[in-house]
């Protein structure tokens, strides 16, 4: 049998032939003249920059291009966050349009000089993504009353980039950077009206998208609502480009708008809270809701669960679970093991909560965030329910769960939520279900986790946790069998009979790539039975 540590060294070494002929490729005079085949078309539809208001934050304060050390800035030792945001140039819509046009397409023309030709760095996909549609929708300040070489030339640049863009668009794994060049690939199609190629090619590009990572229902197959709410803004981006430009909108642009529309309704218009699942951590959502109410988009949704979610509600209640199976493992990058964890928010205040995301991929951090232990669900002997690998720096799915069942009760005086997963059968030969009632009358939550063996022949260690927000305020009562909790002007007690009850500190990633210190209780136990049921108790205080 060959040796499996010689198949990967053998398939890497392929990789790296692989890479390094693409490098030597792209390098050569034959890619330069393939992509620098580009046409005398004029530069038609200029976009409005306000359409981009949902991807971009403009600044109450603008600046003026003469502000900026126009002759250092591109020579300083740069941090490749700085270098990117430089290169990507969205810091054109922080200028003032009253800036100096002819020195603002000076830094233009200055960037065309010294990157006419191909380089790795300065033309990444995504940076060349953005640059484009940064150039064209700042057409006031690089393109107006300029002169005729300098059109000629910003003209050959735009379509040059597109054409890099397409020849690598196939090459992107992270799908967020491949939406944004199918929607460059547009605007430049759009912007040069008689380049059908390019319009039609985008437009190929977006079907393939819809098709390869959005559902039936409209959420994405990563169930990552961070990838649905940019989906949904760049869509309605591309569907603006259209209607400002006087093109007809293709049907499958608006019915995938209604379809992302409805799920984004149910996950956040509905509650108007965010939940943190899957990637997920505390949004400006409000703000794309003033950009939907600004440009007449409306979205509804009655149902109780979508994309592997429920959530049940009434006025002062709101108790979301995730209760779907994970992905795919090619849309795993900002999954997080957090099957049949569930929080609560009692009148708009989080009372249960999982930990959020901390979606820097390059630090530590990350990893510990997507751990079953960071959400209100059990883990087994410390292991989380899916196993993940690291793969160039992306943390996938090697095996993930599948949720057997389920069942949602949404009546006015009882409310259940009940599933199953296979996540910890592998390893531990354990089934495990969750069940949460709760009772709207008596503002009580009753939960049973129940744990399943074929054979109980060696006793594993068990741990439930229940995250709090960093705000809550513990304190665990003297018999040792109830914690209280209180969140502001309310109080609620947990309690759980049979099993040892604990408050334990851990770390809160509920803001983008930050961490606080918070709070959880956890029951913790050892099981050597067939059939275990773990009971506990959330019940408001009067």
């Amino acid at each position: 049998m060959i040796n499996t540590n010689f198949l990967d060294i053998l398939g890497q070494f392929y990789l790296n032939i692989k890479k390094n002929l693409k490098t030597i490729y792209q390098n050569s005079n034959f890619y330069e003249k393939k992509i620098s085949k580009t046409f005398k078309n004029n530069f038609e539809y200029k976009p409005s920059p306000h359409l981009l208001s949902s991807i971009i934050k403009f600044q109450n304060k603008k600046y003026k291009i003469e502000d900026f050390a126009i002759e250092s800035i591109w020579k300083n030792n740069l941090s490749l966050k700085d270098y990117e945001k430089l290169n990507n140039f969205f810091w054109f819509f922080s200028l003032d349009l009253k800036s100096s046009k002819k020195t603002t397409q000076t830094v233009v023309k200055n960037w065309i000089l010294n990157n006419a030709k191909y380089q790795k760095k300065s033309w990444e996909f995504d940076l060349t993504s953005k640059r484009i549609i940064s150039w064209l929708s700042n057409h006031q300040l690089t393109y107006e009353d300029s002169d005729k070489e300098y059109k000629s030339k910003f003209d050959h640049m735009i379509q040059k980039q597109t054409n890099h863009l397409l020849n690598e668009i196939k090459n992107p794994k992270d799908l967020e950077n491949k939406m944004i060049g199918c929607a460059a690939i547009i605007l430049t199609g759009l912007a040069y009206k008689n380049e059908k190629e390019y319009l039609d090619s985008g437009l190929n590009l977006l079907k393939n998208i819809i098709k390869s990572s959005i559902d039936n229902q409209g959420f994405p197959k990563s169930r990552n609502i961070r990838q649905l709410i940019f989906y949904l803004k760049y869509f309605i981006i591309i569907r603006e480009w259209f209607k400002e430009s006087q093109n007809l909108i293709p049907e499958y642009i608006d019915e995938t708008i209604y379809y992302l529309g409805s799920s984004y309704a149910f996950i956040w218009q509905n509650i108007k809270q965010d939940i943190f699942f899957n990637g997920n951590y505390y949004s400006e959502n409000k703000e794309f809701d003033q950009y939907l109410k600004r440009f007449g988009y409306t979205f509804k949704n009655q149902i109780n669960e979508l994309g592997g979610y429920t959530i049940l509600r009434n006025k002062k209640i709101i108790i979301a679970a995730d209760i779907g199976s994970s992905p795919n493992k090619i849309f795993t990058n900002d999954y997080q093991a957090g099957a049949l964890s569930f929080e609560i928010f009692s009148n708009n205040k989080k009372l249960i909560s999982n930990s959020g995301y901390y979606s820097d991929r390059n630090n530590k951090f990350n990893k510990l965030s997507r751990s079953t232990s960071l959400h209100c669900t059990l883990t087994i002997e410390d292991y989380s329910s899916c196993n993940f690998i690291n793969d160039k720096n992306n943390l996938l799915i090697n095996k993930g769960l599948r949720v057997t069942k389920k069942n949602i009760v949404f009546e006015n005086n009882y409310w259940k939520i009940s599933g199953a997963h296979d996540g910890y059968l592998a390893k531990f030969g354990v089934s495990y279900e969750r069940e949460i009632e709760f009772y709207p009358e008596q503002m009580k939550f009753i939960g049973y986790d129940k744990l399943f063996r074929k054979a109980s022949n060696k006793e594993i260690k068990f741990d439930i946790r229940f995250h709090l927000d960093p705000d809550s305020k513990v304190m665990k009562t003297q018999d040792n069998k109830s914690i209280l909790i209180e969140i502001e002007d309310e109080g609620w007690k947990f309690s759980c009979e049979n099993f040892d009850i604990n408050i334990d500190n851990g770390l809160y990633f509920g803001n983008k790539n930050s961490y606080k210190e918070n709070q959880n209780i956890f029951i913790s136990g050892m099981n050597n039975e067939k059939e275990q049921v773990i009971k506990w108790e959330i019940s408001k205080l009067q």
